[in-house]
């Protein structure tokens, strides 16, 4: 029987609830599907910061590429400066284990929570791939003649040949493995950023020489917003940068109902990837048992599938998407109709 080794990074807020129905699911689908795995955890966030002073010990990196996988709760609190956690924490583990790739499933489950008019599940149902390790992101710039009338506030977007290429790679390879339409649209801005997405754009094109089975487009990041409003049947794997990726990826989460049922994965091909829900740590629901664990039970099933459970991710998603459309009134937190614990029950009890 498989065991794999999990990390688990409860982290601030309603981290930890939702993490427990993740691992709730976890289990029951290791029960049903015949693997194991052992879960470690780590106490990193804002309680062990206010404590320590250490945001990240330096030995965690090196001790997180011995797990197969990384389960995130959230990340944020209140009584921290933002950015401490998130730099410290979020970006640093990105980076150091080159989790290069930010993988956003927008799918739709139930019509009732989109707020697009006339919208329905087979409308919603696209994939972003955002780099996740360059660009704006990457931290670099300056300050000139700072806290003076003549103030210069400098922000690099570092984008390289290798960065790029490997992130549209990747896009690629998804879409032939996993699209629905086969096409695969790069979203940027080269009217006007026309340094940064002359690479990207470059790139694109050339990559695409390879995979003739795979139709190609292009858009700029507003015209995309525009357009996942209006017609979001356009789409089915989207391929942009660090920042634009971050930015679409909201909106994506709103169309398919809310932040509750969004889920991300911070992806190493070839390492340690992380799996997180992507709606944060909303502190003022914490311990009261009424924040929606839907998400991270989907990140959960991604981590999954990373790892080579693709039956088992299968059955969560399926259950979810079951759950979702016969039992839940609303995704929002307090709002579902039953507590936390017991949506992940329902979860756990009733796996396809």
């Amino acid at each position: 029987m498989k065991t794999y080794k999990l990390a688990i990074i409860p982290g601030d807020g309603t981290g930890p609830e939702v993490i427990r129905e993740g691992l709730k699911v976890l289990q029951a689908a290791a029960s049903k599907f015949g693997f194991k795995y052992e879960a470690h955890n780590y106490d990193f966030g804002g309680e062990r910061y206010l404590r320590t002073k250490e945001v990240l010990p330096d030995s965690a990196v090196p001790e997180l590429k011995k797990f197969d996988a990384i389960f995130l709760g959230a990340i944020g609190h209140p009584d921290v400066k933002p950015g401490i956690l998130e730099k410290g924490i979020l970006l640093r583990l990105r980076f150091d284990l080159d989790q290069y790739i930010n993988l956003r499933p927008v799918a739709l489950y139930d019509e009732r929570f989109c707020p697009l008019k006339n919208k329905k599940p087979e409308d919603i149902d696209f994939v972003v791939v955002r780099e996740n390790s360059e660009g704006l992101y990457k931290g670099l710039g300056e300050f000139q003649n700072k806290g003076t009338a003549d103030e210069v506030a400098i922000q690099i977007s570092h984008n390289t040949r290798r960065g790029v290429e490997r992130c549209i790679r990747y896009a690629f390879e998804y879409t032939r493995q996993h699209g629905k339409k086969k096409k695969l649209t790069l979203c940027g801005k080269t009217n006007v950023l026309t340094f940064a997405w002359d690479l990207w754009e470059r790139t694109f094109y050339e990559v695409a020489r390879e995979y003739p089975d795979v139709k190609t487009e292009y858009t700029h990041v507003d015209a995309t917003t525009m357009w996942f409003v209006k017609n979001p049947e356009w789409f089915d794997v989207i391929v942009t940068d660090n920042m634009f990726g971050d930015i679409i990826t909201d909106l994506g989460a709103m169309i398919q109902g809310g932040m509750g049922i969004a889920a991300g994965g911070n992806i190493n091909p070839k390492g340690v990837s992380m799996f997180e829900p992507i709606g944060g740590s909303a502190p003022k629901y914490t311990g009261k048992n009424v924040i929606n664990p839907l998400a991270a039970i989907c990140a959960g099933a991604m981590l999954l599938r990373q790892v080579g459970e693709s039956k088992a991710a299968a059955s969560i998603e399926e259950t979810v998407k079951h759950v979702v459309l016969t039992k839940i009134k609303d995704l929002a937190a307090g709002k579902m109709g039953y507590t936390t614990t017991q949506v992940g029950d329902l979860i756990a009890g009733s796996l396809k």
